[in-house]
């Protein structure tokens, strides 16, 4: 049985920000995981806040806090649509400013939109998952399979379809590299490239996103997951 135990560092953080946020200069939590931005097949800008939480534990995640998204960013994550956060704020990460991002000349950071209704208003979410006690991988089928037929591909192989947060998790903490597209239980279809190279993602390690393809007629691999007891 394989267990990936969560590290847990303690430090104190302290920065200087021109940008229009603040940190509090207090202790800081850093638990090893991954900050992901997430939008439904319904597209961007369709969750209030309540809608947001639940979208992240569908994916096997929960919101993220300012404080996870700032370690992203720091680590590099940019991304250029705002999100929820925990305590009810949208912000965004921004490491390579640019025009439709807050703008060229701008420095980087995370982009804070302030506090907005958590009922009528509408965003993306970033969501954070530190948590994978099973095993992800992609299945080996002789066909391409529609959405049914791939979920009933991962049961058959006594496994279910993979979550979104799972093969973030995968890629991040387990160096998960798969130069193959899938389908994943929220009917988006991604693949996870860890060491980039020519036709898999040659800029960047990323998970990369294909889309929320037609459930029906598109044909695609799959991703499971399998839970440890």
């Amino acid at each position: 049985m394989k267990r990936l135990l969560l590290l847990v560092l303690i430090s104190i953080c302290w920065a200087d920000h021109s940008d229009n946020y603040t940190l509090d200069h207090d202790r800081v939590i850093h638990i090893q995981g991954v900050v992901f931005p997430y939008f439904p097949r319904l597209g961007r800008y369709n969750l209030n806040f309540h809608e947001a939480q639940q979208a992240c534990l569908d994916q096997d995640a929960v919101i993220a806090s300012f404080d996870q998204l700032y370690d992203a960013w720091r680590g590099g994550l940019d991304w250029c649509n705002a999100g929820w956060l925990s305590d009810g704020s949208v912000q965004y990460p921004i490491t390579k400013p640019r025009e439709p991002c807050g703008g060229q000349n701008t420095v980087p950071g995370v982009r804070n939109y302030g506090f907005w209704d958590k009922d009528k208003s509408r965003y993306d979410v970033f969501c954070f998952t530190s948590n994978f006690n099973g095993r992800f991988y992609y299945l080996i089928h002789p066909t391409k399979l529609t959405y049914e037929e791939a979920v009933q591909a991962c049961l058959n192989d006594g496994a279910q379809i993979a979550k979104v947060g799972q093969i973030f998790a995968a890629w991040k903490l387990l160096g998960y590299d798969r130069c193959d597209a899938g389908w994943l239980a929220d009917g988006s279809v991604r693949y996870p490239i860890s060491r980039p190279r020519r036709r898999c993602s040659p800029t960047e390690a990323a998970v990369r996103f294909v889309g929320f393809p037609d459930k029906k007629h598109k044909l695609y691999g799959v991703y499971c997951f399998r839970a440890y007891n």
